[in-house]
């Protein structure tokens, strides 16, 4: 399957629509649900926490066999590396990266201040085994 791109404008409702365009490529693979999950995560951050908000970011995805791929970009602007924010737990946000985290098989982070790219990778899973 060929790699889909998509730019999205950096606003809260576009979330929506980047989880709904992941849903429409994944159709029934067995790692949509994650892959939703991990776009809504990745999308929602780039807006709350670099310049993506009232610019862009952009998320590229493949799906090969039983492994989808999903990358988002962000506009930069951040003056550190996306990282798990470890919180107490009664609050409310902080947990968008542990989520990534835990539902991707690998997750790499690359960029600097100009921009950084969170890729995920999904692994189908066999029936009975955990999932997000």
């Amino acid at each position: 399957m060929p790699t889909h791109r998509r730019t999205f404008p950096g606003l809260p409702e576009e979330v929506s629509r980047a989880r709904h365009w992941i849903r429409e490529i994944l159709g029934g693979h067995p790692c949509a649900q994650d892959a939703e999950l991990i776009v809504t995560e990745l999308s929602a951050n780039a807006i709350t926490h670099t310049n993506s908000a009232g610019a862009a970011f952009r998320i590229a995805v493949t799906c090969t066999g039983d492994t989808v791929k999903i990358a988002v970009t962000d506009a930069g602007g951040a003056h550190h590396r996306p990282h798990i924010e470890h919180q107490d737990n009664s609050s409310p946000h902080g947990r968008g990266l542990f989520l990534v985290f835990a539902c991707a098989s690998t997750v790499d982070i690359r960029g600097d201040h100009h921009g950084h790219t969170v890729t995920a990778e999904l692994t189908g899973k066999p029936t009975g085994t955990r999932t997000c």
